[in-house]
C-alpha cells in the first residue's frame, strides 16, 4: 500500500524536463572486491526503483581496482541492464577518490550515493528521493542503529563527536556517505578537488537546503569490511585535518603549558638553592622525566604539522584525482 501511494506522488515542476521526460536518478555505487555479493545487491536496488517507475534511473558503479573477478561481473551486468555504467579504475584509488568519479560521470537531476555491501538498504534511496521532491537539495541518510561489533560503534559513536566539536562546518553525527545531492549540489561538490578526502564534510560544508532520514544500517551480506581500523584512522584524520586547525591550535597550547611548567621547575630549583642550601634536588631523575617529556611533545608537534605539510605538498603536486582505464556501457547508444 504504502509503495502504492508513493507511486501516485506527483512530480514537481522544477524536477520535469522541458521535453517532458522524467526527472533522471543518478546512483553512484564504488565497488571493492565485491564479487560475492555484488549481484545481489544490484537485483534489491532495481527491485526497489522498480517500484517509482516516475524517474528514469542509470546506475554508475565505479570498479576501484577490484582483484576477485567484480569487474567481469558489473561487465555483465552492463550487458544485461542499459541502464548500468562501469566506470573501470587503472589501480585502486580509495573509496572517497571512486564516489568522486562517480559523481563526475553522473549527468543525473538528483545524485544518490551508496554503498554496494547492502549495509545500505535500497529501499532507504526511495526515502530520500521523497525528500528531494519535497525541496531539499541535500538529504543525508543517518544511522539510528548500526550491526557493527561494540567497538567500532563505539569510536564511531566518540569520533562524530569529537570532530562536530573539533571541526569548522557542522558536520551531521552518524551520517557516512549514504545521501542524495540535487544537481546544482552535485556540481558545486565536482568543484572539490583536493585529494585528501572526506566527502561528507564537502557536504556539509556547501550548505543548501539540507534534510535527514533515519534509517537502520544493517550487516554486509558478504565479504570483509573495506574499511579496517588503519583506513579508519586515515579518515578520521583526513576529516580532522581537512575541517579543523584545531591539532595546530593545540601545539601552541601544549608549547604555553610545557613553558609554564619550566618556569615552575626554574622557581623551584632557585627557591632551593637560595632558601634551603641544605636541600638537594636529585638532578638525574628530574633531568630525563623533563627531557623524555619535551621530547616526546615536541616529536607529536613535528607529527602534527606534518600531517599538514603533507596535504599541501600532494595538493601542489596537481596530480590527477584518477585514471580511468575504459567506461562501459551496452545502452541503445
Amino acid at each position: 500500500m504504502a509503495d502504492a501511494m508513493r507511486q501516485r506522488v506527483p512530480v514537481p515542476r522544477r524536477h520535469t524536463h522541458q521535453s517532458g521526460t522524467p526527472p533522471l536518478i543518478s546512483y553512484v555505487l564504488p565497488v571493492y572486491n565485491e564479487a560475492a555479493g555484488i549481484r545481489r545487491f544490484h537485483t534489491e536496488l532495481t527491485a526497489a526503483t522498480a517500484t517509482r517507475p516516475e524517474f528514469g534511473y542509470e546506475f554508475i558503479y565505479v570498479n576501484d581496482g577490484s582483484a576477485d573477478g567484480s569487474l567481469e561481473i558489473l561487465q555483465d551486468l552492463a550487458k544485461n541492464d542499459p541502464r548500468v555504467r562501469v566506470v573501470d579504475f587503472a589501480r585502486n584509488f580509495g573509496h572517497q577518490i571512486a564516489i568522486t568519479a562517480g559523481l563526475d560521470h553522473a549527468v543525473g537531476d538528483a545524485v544518490i550515493v551508496m554503498d554496494t555491501d547492502l549495509q545500505d538498504p535500497p529501499q532507504v534511496s526511495l526515502q530520500l528521493i521523497d525528500e528531494w521532491l519535497a525541496g531539499a537539495e541535500i538529504v543525508s541518510a543517518r544511522r539510528r542503529t548500526r550491526r557493527d561489533s561494540a567497538f567500532k560503534r563505539f569510536t564511531a559513536h566518540t569520533y562524530y563527536r569529537l570532530l562536530r566539536r573539533c571541526a569548522e562546518v557542522d558536520i551531521p553525527v552518524d551520517t557516512g556517505d549514504f545521501r542524495l545531492l540535487d544537481r546544482r549540489a552535485a556540481e558545486e561538490l565536482r568543484g572539490f578537488r583536493e585529494r585528501s578526502r572526506f566527502i561528507r564534510g564537502m557536504v556539509a560544508s556547501m550548505g543548501f537546503h539540507q534534510r535527514e532520514v533515519l534509517f537502520d544500517r544493517d550487516e554486509r551480506i558478504a565479504g570483509e569490511t573495506k574499511y579496517p581500523m588503519r583506513k579508519m584512522l586515515r579518515l578520521a584524520a583526513d576529516g580532522v585535518t581537512s575541517f579543523s586547525t584545531v591539532p595546530l591550535k593545540l601545539i601552541t597550547r601544549m608549547g604555553f603549558a610545557a613553558l609554564a611548567l619550566a618556569l615552575l621547575g626554574i622557581v623551584y630549583a632557585v627557591t632551593l638553592r637560595l632558601f634551603f642550601p641544605a636541600v638537594t634536588v636529585s638532578g638525574w631523575t628530574m633531568l630525563m622525566v623533563a627531557m623524555l617529556f619535551l621530547g616526546g611533545l615536541q616529536m607529536l608537534s613535528l607529527g602534527v604539522i606534518g600531517s599538514y605539510v603533507g596535504r599541501i605538498y600532494q595538493e601542489v603536486q596537481q596530480r590527477p584525482l584518477y585514471i580511468v582505464r575504459d567506461v562501459i556501457r551496452h545502452d541503445q547508444d
